[in-house]
């Protein structure tokens, strides 16, 4: 038993070595203005982008917004809303998303760092907060962004709510951002939860999920870790009424945490009913 725990500390020092330290000078605004109209353009016929209510979003200072999360390790909900995002504030106002940290450490992904990817923990969010950013996060990760494809419009943190908080912690309001069509982008069969537990990468790279699913061009895939081709799902998203700082004050955890999910599964409902059909929306 010791020298499988030593072994399994070295792989698992092996694997955190690599995750990039997070340096919010990474986010480089040049870069994002340069790609941002061809992105777009890609976000709108690829995906007929729809996003709404960004007027709901604070014009100014630091803000938390925590979104549902959908489409595995090719998240089109991300790639749609930070574009969005930028092109409605401009690039110079600082933006933040957390990402696992397999995800900022994937070869030719370095990109992602530049619009201002960090890995997804406390103190990351904490430093982004802190320097006055808006910031991005998905409390339900891997647990929810791999559900099975027919619970494509649940909300489901898995029971995470470290982001109350965090943003008690910080002063900031939170500001719920609901999205559907990102699980549509693969067809997802399951969270592969009992397979992460199987090959302890639970353990050795804070992996819960290893997700069974068909995809472009695979077929039949285990894991999400090969890149594949997102099916062009309609990416739609709906900002929702921000949550103030008094009332993140002035309610514990679990209120506050019941009245995001509450917001973001009324968002999700409202966008889900006007879908006549999976991918083609």
């Amino acid at each position: 038993m010791t020298a499988l725990g030593d072994a399994l500390g070295w792989v698992k020092h092996q694997v955190s070595s690599r995750v990039p330290e997070a340096n919010l000078d990474q986010r480089d605004a040049d870069y994002i203005r340069e790609q941002l109209p061809g992105l777009w353009l890609l976000a709108s016929l690829y995906f007929r982008a729809d996003v709404r209510g960004l007027d709901r979003i604070p014009a100014q200072g630091p803000i938390l917004m925590v979104g549902n999360h959908s489409g595995g390790n090719l998240p089109p909900d991300t790639f749609v809303f930070t574009l969005a995002f930028c092109s409605y504030f401009g690039v110079e106002r600082p933006f933040y998303q957390l990402a696992h940290n397999l995800v900022v450490s994937m070869p030719g992904l370095g990109s992602l760092r530049k619009f201002g990817t960090v890995a997804a923990n406390h103190d990351n969010a904490t430093m982004a907060l802190k320097s006055g950013a808006a910031l991005l996060v998905y409390p339900g990760g891997d647990y929810e962004v791999f559900r099975p494809s027919w619970k494509r419009h649940e909300v489901d943190f898995g029971g995470r709510k470290g982001y109350v908080r965090l943003a008690r912690e910080a002063g900031v309001p939170i500001v719920p951002i609901a999205s559907v069509g990102g699980q549509e982008a693969a067809l997802f069969l399951d969270r592969g939860q009992w397979l992460a537990k199987l090959l302890m990468v639970d353990k050795l790279a804070r992996l819960k999920s290893v997700p069974i699913l068909l995809a472009p061009p695979w077929g039949l895939a285990v894991s999400d870790m090969v890149p594949r081709l997102p099916l062009p799902t309609k990416i739609a998203i709906e900002v929702q009424e921000p949550i103030s700082i008094e009332d993140i004050t002035d309610k514990d955890d679990d209120a506050i945490n019941d009245e995001v999910l509450a917001r973001l599964q009324a968002g999700v409902d409202r966008l889900a009913a006007e879908r006549r059909f999976p991918v083609l929306g």
